[in-house]
């Protein structure tokens, strides 16, 4: 029994983990055939349906933020979840990166409470490695690396974002490649759990100039059911270009 996603269809062992839940709709839409409503309790709108490879897949919003994305992705292994991919947002912290460009995190450095708690000893939780190294050999051109996970969007002053981030100059020194709200707490479970879990980031936002990319996080979605497909192959691509 599990107290914040209620089951209303079948989980598929696999699964793509965006934040927002518009977003799972647009990606059960675009990826899934005939998608049904797997869950809508909290307002974290799920679906499952066939793959363009035959096979089911779940689409399921995690929310924003790291103890929401723990909470679904603790409840989704309890109700059966064999291995996902995160398919979020991100802000860009190297000055190469640009908006809409999509970055496959190997790890993610710890800089909130929940990852914290799950990594006792360590600043770091790894992506799982074989389900990252098949993004790289899928998407050969993406920068993939360190980024940082943080609770705090909006600075406590001002109106400036990211806040702590003193412009970035702490996470970029650590070598990450951009900042983002949950990915080293589901890291941390996926290890935990042994449930192999991988993310591919789109940036949405820069440190500095602050611009936004209306729901670009559904770009990465086919490049994530591509590791989560038989074989490894890659599917048939059927998500618009919403960039």
């Amino acid at each position: 029994m599990t107290i914040h996603v209620r089951p209303t269809a079948a989980l598929a062992e696999r699964a793509l983990l965006p934040e927002d839940p518009g977003v799972a709709m647009a990606i059960a839409q675009a990826l899934l055939d005939k998608p049904v409503m797997f869950n809508h309790s909290r307002g974290l709108w799920g679906y499952t349906g066939e793959a363009a490879d035959g096979r089911p897949l779940t689409v399921q919003s995690t929310g924003v933020g790291a103890p929401s994305a723990a909470v679904v992705l603790e409840e989704l292994i309890r109700l059966g979840l064999r291995r996902a991919v995160r398919v979020g947002t991100c802000a860009g912290l190297d000055p190469t990166l640009g908006l809409g460009d999509l970055v496959i995190a190997e790890s993610a450095l710890a800089a909130e409470g929940t990852s914290l708690g799950l990594l006792p000893g360590t600043e770091r939780a790894a992506a799982d490695p074989e389900l990252c190294a098949r993004l790289r050999a899928a998407a050969p051109e993406l920068r993939h690396g360190l980024v940082a996970s943080t609770d705090r969007f909006y600075a406590p002053t001002g109106p400036g974002r990211w806040a702590g981030s003193d412009g970035g100059a702490g996470w970029r020194a650590a070598g990450a490649l951009a900042v983002e709200l949950g990915t080293a707490a589901l890291f941390g479970i996926g290890a935990r759990r042994g449930v192999p879990i991988a993310c591919v980031l789109t940036v949405t936002d820069l440190i500095g100039p602050h611009e936004a990319v209306e729901a670009a996080d559904v770009g990465g979605a086919d490049l994530a059911l591509s590791v989560l497909a038989c074989g490894g192959g890659a599917p048939r691509s059927r998500v618009p270009n919403v960039g």
